[in-house]
């Protein structure tokens, strides 16, 4: 065999192993390969929408500090305490937020004048700087009774207000919108009355 017929032949074994090479083992590693594929439209497809903010907490409604009224500790007359009220936006609101204050839960250490349950209705001042105070009915049906306990129950408002409020020249107290005679019948609330510091403790020197 000449060698030029040697060269070919081995021309063609290379040939041939090139191409069974690639039908067998180039061309399904070819396609076994992932694609990396985009998602559809990801050229017009809009950013993703950011996060909404996270809302501010709301200011505190401002409030201002009153003087209310409790029991002594020997239950005979009246003591003060400060406590803060939310400030009205006028007279009539801020006699209302001091009165609903003062029929509220005592703080710690301290005893309510008023019977439980009792609630504010309404309050408005009349042109003549008169507190009216309607309360609920329970003020009456849960009323211990006796002169004293009546007298520091009515004046723990009167003062309250009259304290607080200097403009208010006294106040009258309506139960149910109507006026009445007497809480426990021993102190007569059918005129205004104004403030009396007779049944409050001196303070603690």
């Amino acid at each position: 065999m000449t060698r030029s017929r040697v060269l070919a032949a081995v021309g063609l074994v290379v040939l041939a192993a090139g191409v069974a090479w690639l039908l067998f083992i180039g061309l399904p590693r070819w396609k076994s390969r992932p694609q990396t594929t985009l998602p559809e439209d990801s050229a017009t497809a809009s950013p993703a929408t950011p996060a909404a903010p996270v809302p501010a907490e709301a200011p505190s409604a401002p409030r201002i500090k009153a003087r209310l009224y409790y029991l002594s500790d020997d239950g005979l007359r009246l003591k003060t305490a400060e406590r803060e009220v939310p400030l009205g936006a006028d007279p009539a609101a801020q006699a209302r937020s001091i009165v609903e204050a003062q029929i509220a839960p005592p703080p710690p250490g301290f005893v309510s004048a008023i019977p439980d349950g009792t609630s504010v209705k309404q309050v408005f001042i009349s042109d003549k700087h008169v507190a009216y105070v309607d309360l609920s009915s329970d003020i009456v049906k849960n009323h211990p009774g006796g002169s004293l306990d009546e007298i520091l129950t009515v004046y723990t408002l009167v003062d309250a207000i009259t304290d607080n409020l200097p403009a208010i020249a006294a106040v009258q107290i309506l139960i149910d919108g109507h006026e009445v005679d007497t809480l426990a019948g021993h102190v007569d609330l059918r005129r205004p009355l104004t403030k009396n510091a007779t049944w409050v403790e001196a303070p603690a020197q």
